[in-house]
């Protein structure tokens, strides 16, 4: 089985709500990020990743958890299982004139088509049927506020 390592963003807007990208290779909902390029470190990963899904330049970041462990096993469409290992990061970037009239959407022209639609949502909007499967631990410790670090 394969090991992925990959760094994602909860990127907050000023009512404190939680950027989500509906993704296009599967559709469902989840935190802006991906996979590690070899030689990369997890903070490059993270920052390229949220330029390249939203359009946003990362000004500043923190650890917010670690995800790996049993949880982290993840089967795609085609059959195939991996292991993730998920650094998930507390990020901050300027929304200014970013934000759609509905008060709700990331404007973003996604040249790569990535993500399908950006927007904000509260934490208790948020439904965990709704999220990728491999996120949605994340997702379960944002509602019950768990503040551990490494979390399997």
């Amino acid at each position: 089985m394969k090991i992925i390592v990959t760094g994602g963003a909860i990127i907050r807007d000023n009512e404190g709500r939680i950027l989500l990208q509906k993704r296009s290779d599967y559709g469902n909902w989840g935190l802006p990020g991906g996979g590690m390029d070899a030689g990369e470190s997890i903070e490059d990963t993270m920052i390229r990743e949220v330029l390249e899904e939203t359009g946003l330049e990362v000004r500043q970041y923190e650890l917010y958890s670690v995800y790996s462990g049993p949880r982290m096993k993840y089967r795609y469409p085609d059959g195939n299982e991996v292991v993730f290992v998920m650094f998930i990061f507390n990020a901050k970037v300027d929304l200014e004139g970013r934000i759609a009239e509905d008060n709700n959407t990331l404007i973003y022209n996604d040249d790569n088509q990535e993500s399908l639609k950006l927007e904000f949502k509260f934490i208790e909007d948020i439904y965990i049927e709704d999220i990728s499967t491999v996120q949605r631990p994340v997702f379960e410790d944002l509602k019950r506020e768990v503040r551990t670090i490494l979390r399997t």
